[in-house]
């Protein structure tokens, strides 16, 4: 049987890693998942991804069913355990994962890619400032300490702690840029200065990006100094 050459999602390596650890039922794993914060590396919000990534293992060969059990007025549990494939699985998929960077694609520098949605530098600022203080409550949680829990089994919190760190310091200094007028929108001139031989934009495209954009910038007026005080 020839082994996937890569992880189909963060949650199959979460599921299969704890198949490896022992035996266990699919609500074991749930609940495990959320106890130990694997939900925050792997994506468990519906119901039934636990079970699906189970289904998909077990087609793999990396996840057997050891047994079948029910109690008193409960439904069937099926307990799976990694197979001998599973556990070789695993282990190249962690090592590769620890060596090698994945080709990941995030929704954030998708948008920043295509910024069609802000239409004047203001309103650009005003909502990397309102990602600057959603992300602050999940750094705070990141940061938590916990003394009990040895260090080895939280350096995926320390390592998206520090991803956040960098990230709110980084929009930091795009708003202040925004405000500032250091960072504008292009002129007609600067997008027509592209050119077609790198996929620059089309005369059209060209005239409703010029028109879309206000004619005078309004980072420095009032709002966007106040909007300064707030980024502080």
């Amino acid at each position: 049987m020839t082994l996937p050459h890569r992880p189909r999602s963060p949650l199959w390596i979460v599921v299969l890693g704890l198949a490896c650890e022992e035996p266990m039922h699919p609500y074991r794993m749930q609940t495990l998942i959320r106890q130990r914060g694997k939900d925050l590396v792997a994506n468990v919000a519906q119901r039934n991804s636990v079970y699906q990534t189970i289904d998909a293992l077990e087609r793999a060969g990396l996840i057997a069913a050891k047994e079948t059990s029910r109690e008193e007025n409960r439904p069937e549990r099926t307990v799976y355990e990694a197979t001998a494939e599973g556990r070789r699985a695993l282990r190249a998929w962690v090592r590769d994962g620890l060596s090698m960077p994945a080709r990941e694609f995030p929704e954030f520098p998708a948008v920043l890619a295509t910024l069609y949605g802000p239409d004047d530098p203001d309103d650009f600022a005003e909502l990397l400032r309102q990602r600057v203080e959603a992300l602050g409550p999940k750094l705070l949680e990141l940061e938590q300490p916990l003394p009990e829990i040895p260090r080895l089994f939280l350096l995926e919190s320390e390592y998206m702690a520090a991803m956040l760190r960098a990230e709110i310091k980084w929009l930091k200094g795009v708003i202040a840029d925004l405000e500032s007028g250091k960072l504008s929108y292009p002129t007609e001139a600067e997008l027509r200065a592209l050119g077609t031989g790198i996929g620059g934009p089309s005369d059209e495209a060209i005239r409703e990006l010029t028109a879309r954009k206000p004619e005078t910038s309004r980072s420095k007026g009032p709002r966007a100094r106040k909007s300064r005080r707030r980024s502080k």
